[in-house]
Parts: structure tokens; C-alpha cells; sequence
């Protein structure tokens, strides 16, 4: 059966068995419990009652979260840079680069979103679009100028494509895009004071577009808009987490991703074991229930028959200690696994790369970064082609590997403490367990006398003219 507008091609649909794990992680805890039993398995002859409230306090551990923050981030600790163009061209694309979505959004900012895009799902893209000349004024022979077009205020920019809005698309022969469909969600007006959101497709081809909308009483798709440009390709450049093939990418800290549910699940076993241990179960033995009531209070007493005892039985503890240990391990092995993006890694060298150990070692997320590159420069050509100018190339910040697993989980420590995620000593314990810091170091003495000098350093409110 063919596939409609609106449908997910076959390699979508199994991406989205990963995107769904990605989107409910990033998302937080709200998300994961509404996901229920996909990531929270009910257990065997489990009440409803008791499933729901265990789902209802369970908390999401958010390294995920943080780890994909902090990997994104570090290409754009410097902002990025534009160069291999001579002073008139940069020039002729400042205003651009400051307002590349015609939203107000830097270049730097688009590319930071972006990439966070790309480490936290796999897939992405930038589509470089051009505004309607319609009200533009026009030669005799019926066309625009680029002067008018300039004159008016037209020029390409930039539009997110997210992982979750890609439907499908086809190759031509020699592997480029010969069609691109993907999703969007507009708001229009409803009456006076509402509005309603309206689902669309765009479906892009070589030197043409349509905007298919749903719409009519069968809920079906029809063409309410189409139209031509001037490239010869399909202005859309795909951004890959890591990149498997033509438009298909893993998300990268997939691994990572899968111990977060782990965590999410043995965390709330752990809860559960812990309110149970807290209260202790009351036992009477060799008394007839059917005839015997109980009072417990402070001014009450019990009278039990011959033979008869009463006691209170309490949990071990010991699962609850195997419990908090399983955590503390799988926590550790988050934090590695996390980490091993910014780990040099040597990859297939030719004899120039020899030559040079930096080019030879490379970590992935060095890796990533320089393919992100390539996506930007790409996209600025598009923007160049549409306005029949050269464009310029984008360097960003890759000076980040680590020449060691430990040197880069604990560039991860520090980045998660730094983050909130965990605590100063927490941190200190986990940079003497990697040898960074001196087994003689106390960790609360030293996170608090830390604190202390922050405290000292800070300037008397008198000395800012403020009042005491």
C-alpha cells in the first residue's frame, strides 16, 4: 500500500523506538510517569492502587538530561567563529548572522539549540527558506530583482526541523535528497479570541515545494500551497547525533539512555523497600482472631492469653544496603558511560594524519562537532546560493577531548556538580576515587571551608553602596 503525505516511512518509525526512550528522559519526571508501564514494569499480582502510587512518587534521576546538556554546551564555550571570506562579505552577512531565524536568534544560538538537538535525539535539520516575493515590485518581463528583493527586506534564514516532525523522504541514484517530507503544527486564528492548531506537511523536491494541509470532513491532506525557487537541490541539511546513513542518525548517548530507565526503575524499587522497612509489622501470636480486639495507644494496655506473645517485626536492612549499593554502582556506570564521548578515541589514519596525533585521536563528540560544521557551512551555501553571494565557514570550539576515561568522567563530575545535579561532596568523593584529589581530603571539611572563602570573597554591601 502506498504511503500517504502524512505517513512515517519505515526507517522513522524505528527511530522513533528511540526517540520515544530520548523524548521522556529529557522531558523529566512528569513525562516518565505518564509514559506508566513502558518504563515502570507492574509487578506480578500488583494491586492498581499500589502500582499507581509507586508510579506517583517515583523521581527521575537526570543525567540524561544534564549529560546531553553538558556535551552540547561544550562546542559553543567559545562562540562560534566565521571566516575564509574577506571583510566585505563578513560584513554583508552580519545583520544575518544576528537574526538567522527572523526571530532574533543569533547564529550561535540557533547552532547551540541545535546541537543540543543532535546529542539528545541523533537527527535533525536546518531548512534554509526564502520569504514569498509577492509584494516585491517586479520587472516587465514578470520578475524580481535581487536589489527590490533586498530593498524589501528578503533574505534566506534558517528553520528548525526537529527529529520528531521528519516523516520520510527518497534518494536519487547518486544518494542526494530527491524528496524531504516533514510535519508542522500551526496556530490560526478561531473567532474572536481562540485559536486552533492546523497539522501540515511540507514536501520539498529539487527546485519546488508544495504545503499539504489536513483538512475537510475526512480528515484528509490537500495542497494549499506550492511553489518554485532557484536551487537545484533541496535547500535542507540533516544533522546527525551519529550518523549511520543518508538521513538516519542514532542518538549517541543511546547507552546512557537505557541505564537511565534502569535507574528510574531500581530507584523505585528501592523507595518501595525503604517505606516498607520504615514501618514496623505487628505480629501477635496464639490469640483467636475471631474473639480477640486490639487497642494500641499510649494509655492502653494489652491482655493476651497463656502462651500468647506479641511483637514487632522489623526489615534486616540488608536489602535495603544491597539496594542503596546497586544504585551507587549503576549511578557510577551512568557517569562513565556518559563520559565516553569526550574520551580520544584513534580512528583510521591516513599518512598526512601521522603527522598529527590531534587529527589521529579525536574523541566522538570532537567528531560530531566537525560534522555539525559541515551542516552550518552547508546551510550558509544555500543562503549564498539564494542571494547569489559567496558564504563564509563556521569554526567552532573543539579543544575538549580527554586523553583518559577517568580524565573524562571527571571533567563530567565537574560539570554535573557545577549543574546542581550533585552535591560538593559528592564530587570530591568521586575525583579521589579517580585519583585527582588526595585520599586525605575530607570531603565535608573541604566543601565547607570552599564555601566559606566564596563567602569571605564576596564584597560588604557597604562597599556597593548598598545599606547594611
Amino acid at each position: 500500500m502506498p504511503t500517504a503525505v502524512h505517513e512515517c516511512s519505515q526507517a522513522i518509525l524505528e527511530a522513533r523506538e528511540d526517540w520515544c526512550i530520548t523524548e521522556a528522559l529529557l522531558a523529566g519526571t512528569r513525562a516518565m510517569r505518564k509514559a506508566g508501564k513502558r518504563f515502570m514494569p507492574r509487578w506480578p499480582n500488583e494491586e492498581d492502587a499500589a502500582y499507581e502510587a509507586r508510579l506517583a512518587t517515583a523521581t527521575l534521576f537526570p543525567a540524561y538530561r544534564r549529560t546531553v546538556g553538558v556535551m552540547a554546551g561544550k562546542p559553543f564555550s567559545k562562540p562560534l567563529t566565521l571566516g575564509d571570506a574577506s571583510k566585505a562579505v563578513l560584513d554583508q552577512w552580519k545583520p544575518w548572522i544576528d537574526d538567522i531565524d527572523r526571530a532574533g536568534v543569533s547564529l550561535n544560538v540557533f547552532a547551540a539549540e541545535m546541537m543540543a538537538e543532535a546529542i539528545g535525539h541523533g537527527l535533525c535539520g536546518i531548512y534554509v527558506d526564502v520569504p514569498k516575493a509577492a509584494a516585491v515590485p517586479r520587472t516587465e518581463a514578470g520578475v524580481t530583482t535581487r536589489a527590490a528583493e533586498t530593498a524589501a527586506g528578503l533574505r534566506p534564514y534558517f528553520v528548525r526541523v526537529r527529529h520528531d516532525q521528519i516523516l520520510g523522504w527518497k534518494l536519487d541514484e547518486e544518494g542526494r535528497l530527491a524528496m524531504l517530507r516533514w510535519q508542522e503544527c500551526v496556530e490560526v486564528e478561531d473567532g474572536d479570541y481562540g485559536t486552533k492548531v492546523v497539522d501540515r506537511v511540507r514536501v520539498l523536491r529539487p527546485g519546488s515545494w508544495e504545503l499539504h494541509e489536513r483538512g475537510g470532513d475526512a480528515g484528509g491532506y490537500q495542497i494549499v500551497d506550492q511553489g518554485t525557487t532557484n536551487l537545484s537541490a533541496i535547500p535542507f541539511v540533516p544533522v546527525y547525533g551519529q550518523r549511520v546513513a543518508t538521513m538516519i542518525g542514532r542518538p549517541p548517548l543511546m547507552d546512557l539512555a537505557y541505564l537511565c530507565v534502569k535507574h528510574w526503575q531500581s530507584q523505585s524499587d528501592q523507595d518501595t523497600i525503604l517505606h516498607v522497612a520504615r514501618v514496623p509489622i505487628l505480629a501477635v501470636i496464639g490469640v483467636d482472631d475471631e474473639k480477640w480486639q486490639l487497642t494500641v495507644g499510649a494509655s492502653t494496655a494489652v491482655k493476651l492469653p497463656l502462651q500468647g506473645d506479641m511483637k514487632f517485626i522489623e526489615h534486616t536492612g540488608a536489602a535495603i544496603k544491597a539496594g542503596a549499593d546497586s544504585l551507587t554502582a549503576l549511578e557510577e556506570q551512568m557517569i562513565q558511560t556518559g563520559a565516553e564521548l569526550l574520551v580520544q578515541k584513534p580512528g583510521q589514519r591516513t599518512a598526512t594524519e601521522d603527522a598529527n596525533d590531534a587529527e589521529g585521536n579525536k574523541c566522538d563528540l570532537q567528531r560530531i562537532t566537525e560534522s555539525f560544521e559541515d551542516a552550518l557551512d552547508q546551510a550558509l551555501v544555500f543562503a549564498g546560493q539564494y542571494m547569489g553571494i559567496e558564504a563564509p565557514r563556521v569554526t567552532l570550539f573543539k579543544d575538549f577531548a580527554a586523553a583518559t576515561q577517568s580524565d573524562a568522567s571527571a571533567q563530567l563530575i565537574l560539570s554535573l556538580q557545577q549543574g546542581g545535579l550533585i552535591t560538593r561532596q559528592t564530587a570530591i568523593r568521586e575525583q579521589q576515587r579517580r585519583g585527582v584529589l588526595s585520599a586525605d581530603i575530607d570531603p565535608e571539611v573541604e566543601a565547607e571551608e570552599a564555601q566559606n572563602e566564596v563567602s569571605s570573597a564576596m564584597p560588604e554591601p557597604s562597599s556597593l553602596g548598598i545599606a547594611a
